[in-house]
């Protein structure tokens, strides 16, 4: 059920809230957190809903969705309610701001936040240049920011360095958690030979690769270069011998070669959004292997 109320205010969409609870039966109870969705109005926004949808079918959470109009219209808030089969596990709450009004997102979003429950902020597009610093960022424990499909996807991905603060993580970093779990198992497979480097190679514009990169770096005590191309890993062993990963860049099967094995071929297709929402709204404490990566870009060698 979606139910639209224009040209409002906080206070009416609160009291509608209310009411389709009791007419409806939706009820906050279970809800283990808000998530708060900060995006721009356009052809996008329904995606993003969508992947909020889905992700909460694993965490039942209300989402809160902040679409920013056009800063030339007449201050104005449009809401918009989902709930039941338009909202998967949560009720979704889509507040569109436009004018002036949308410079003021938190004062917008608090009056909806559900009590005594943690909040997730999540940035879909362009994020905040510190993400904890911005007024809806200072209400969460976790903030979420996305460097694909950026204007300029590498130096969005290192600018999260600095700006870092415990909490923030990108979706650009759990897009690689199969990546780096299947590299992980690989090498506690005998022999346990010391890498002497290793070589990173994917789409130039693919913040993903580069997340793969730092983390390699963070974690091993060998060079680590940044190649432009096709899309794999190659550890490099001491002595010779050599482990990689490889996947065409649209398909879903990868294949894994290591020299005197024979090639294994695994499912390892690229992550949607909402599978990355989903495993980053598993955890609310600081990732600290995500800053170790994010460290590490500092020690990759671009080629």
């Amino acid at each position: 059920m979606i139910i639209d109320i224009p040209s409002t205010t906080t206070e009416a969409v609160n009291k509608k809230l209310i009411d389709v609870r009791k007419t409806g039966g939706v009820v906050t109870l279970g809800r283990v957190l808000t998530l708060v969705v900060c995006t721009r109005d356009g052809d996008n926004t329904e995606h993003v809903i969508d992947a909020a949808n889905e992700a909460s079918r694993e965490h039942p959470c209300r989402v809160i969705v902040i679409a920013r109009g056009p800063r030339e219209a007449a201050a104005r808030l449009d809401a918009q309610i989902r709930v039941g089969g338009d909202a998967g596990a949560s009720e979704v709450v889509v507040l569109r701001l436009y004018g002036d009004l949308a410079d003021h997102e938190s004062s917008v979003v608090v009056p909806f936040l559900l009590p005594d429950t943690p909040v997730v902020v999540w940035w879909p597009e362009e994020a905040p240049p510190i993400p904890a610093q911005h007024p809806v960022g200072k209400l969460a424990i976790r903030r979420i920011t996305d460097a694909t499909d950026r204007e300029n996807p590498l130096a969005e991905i290192k600018s999260r360095l600095d700006s870092y603060t415990a909490g923030d993580t990108d979706l650009a970093w759990s897009r690689v958690t199969y990546w780096r779990a299947l590299l992980t198992s690989a090498l506690d497979q005998p022999p346990h030979l010391p890498i002497e480097s290793a070589i990173v190679s994917g789409l130039a514009e693919e913040p993903a690769v580069d997340m793969i990169a730092g983390w390699l770096a963070s974690r091993l005590d060998a060079p680590v270069a940044r190649h432009a191309g096709l899309l794999y890993v190659q550890l490099n062993f001491v002595g010779g011998g050599t482990l990689t990963i490889s996947r065409p860049q649209t398909e879903i099967t990868a294949t894994l070669r290591r020299t005197g094995h024979p090639d294994a071929l695994i499912a390892l297709g690229r992550r949607e959004t909402r599978d990355c929402l989903a495993e980053e709204l598993r955890r609310l404490d600081p990732d600290e292997a995500y800053e170790a990566a994010l460290a590490g870009l500092t020690k990759v060698t671009y080629e």
